[in-house]
Order: C-alpha cells, then sequence, then structure tokens
C-alpha cells in the first residue's frame, strides 16, 4: 500500500490563519484549490512558486504524527475511528501566540514560547497511535539517516521513525523551502509585514486533522476534522 497518513494541527477553515497559509503556499489542502498567492516585494511569482514548493506539497499544518503507512493489521476506517475517539477526550486549548522563525534554514511560524497542552498533545498521539504506524521502507530510513542528527533524534528516528518527535518535537508550520541566509533575511522581512495580525494573539487549538497521500509524488489533502468537544 503506497498511501500515507499523517495527524496534523491546522488552523479552522475560514480563519485568518488558515486562510493566509492556504494562500501563501498556493494550495487549500482540503478543497485542492489552487490560490492566489499575495505579492511579495522583491520576489517574483516564479522564485515564489519555488520557494513554497515543498512545504505546498504537504499542506499548511503543524506534524503532531509525521507521514506514515497504515500498518498490514490495520484499515482506514480503523484509523479515523481511534482519530474521533481519541478527539472526543480532549479540550480545546490555547497556545501561546505565533512568531515568524528561522528553522533549519527555512522559515516557519513557530510558538513563541513553550506550551505544555501542546507538547502533551503531541506526546499523547505519537503514543496512542504508534500502532497504526508500519515500519519505514529501507528506503525512507536510509534518506532520514543521511541527515545530520544528535544522539537523541538518531534514537527517536529508530524507535519512532521520526527524529523529531517528543522531546525533540517543535511546532512549526513550514512556509518555505531551505533558502540562503541573504533571501532568507529579505523574505522574512515580507513576512514579517504578512503574519504580524496573525501573531497577536493566542493559536486557538479546537480540534486535529488528518491528511492523506494517495501516492508517493501526490499532494497532501485534508480528508477529515475531528474537533475537541468545549
Amino acid at each position: 500500500m503506497s498511501a500515507r497518513h499523517a495527524i496534523y494541527f491546522a488552523p479552522d477553515p475560514g480563519t485568518p490563519l488558515a486562510r493566509f497559509g492556504a494562500a501563501w503556499l498556493g494550495r487549500d489542502a482540503e478543497s485542492g484549490a489552487r490560490l492566489t498567492r499575495p505579492a511579495v516585494e522583491g520576489f517574483g511569482d516564479e522564485r515564489l512558486e519555488r520557494i513554497t514548493e515543498t512545504p505546498r506539497g504537504y499542506g499548511f499544518h503543524a506534524t503532531l504524527a509525521p507521514p506514515f503507512r497504515l500498518a498490514q493489521s490495520c484499515a482506514r476506517t480503523m484509523l479515523d475511528e481511534a482519530l474521533a475517539a481519541f478527539a472526543a477526550t480532549r479540550r480545546p486549548f490555547r497556545a501561546p501566540p505565533l512568531t515568524l522563525a528561522v528553522l533549519d534554514d527555512f522559515l516557519a511560524l513557530m510558538l513563541s514560547d513553550e506550551s505544555q497542552a501542546m507538547q502533551a498533545l503531541e506526546d499523547d498521539i505519537i503514543h496512542a497511535f504508534e500502532r497504526f504506524r508500519a515500519p519505514p521502507a529501507p528506503a525512507e530510513y536510509i534518506r532520514r539517516q543521511a541527515v545530520t542528527h544528535t544522539p537523541r533524534q538518531e534514537e527517536l528516528l529508530r524507535r519512532w521513525g521520526y527524529p523529531f518527535v517528543l522531546d525533540e518535537f517543535r511546532f512549526h508550520m513550514t512556509l518555505t523551502c531551505e533558502l540562503d541566509q541573504p533571501e532568507r533575511r529579505a523574505l522574512r522581512r515580507a513576512l514579517a509585514r504578512l503574519t504580524a495580525p496573525l501573531c497577536a494573539s493566542p493559536l486557538a487549538v479546537a480540534g486535529i486533522a488528518l491528511f492523506e497521500q494517495a501516492e508517493r509524488d501526490a499532494p497532501f489533502m485534508l480528508t477529515r476534522r475531528y474537533p475537541f468537544p468545549a
């Protein structure tokens, strides 16, 4: 089975954050529609298309459980039911406001401070849905090993199939590919003006979402939201 699934935070549809993220990446992951990107001084449309190419394929999100193929013993309906049951046990919360930041040479919206509630949500998801995850394909594991990691990240990669989970989790909503410092600095200045209104208030977290990728080169689509009961 080539399909992959991922459990993400995706801002509620129609909110300023959701509208900005989809427009910036040029694709709405829920409808599949291509969107007009906001103009950025000093950057042409073609260059911005390249800069956002990789995150556009994943859709605007923050990763809670990274992409995985279903274990042979698990059906897609089982995952759906488990997600609905998990969400029913949570409550909405507010995380610290977002901030535009540099993470590993790319630009992302990150939390401006630590959030125990967000960390607990990610930890619980990683543990609760581990049974649905098939082991990574050898090629995927080799690809991840090719990136330099700390000893702790290597340990997490071997155990959980991904190096940035649990104590290495960093909430982020990716906006660009990796950029060299001059271009990254210029784009950060421009994006700071666009994102400032989105960073003025705490981040509302009212549910989680399931994203699916039909095959390796296909874009991820948001296939269902699981709201937390109020």
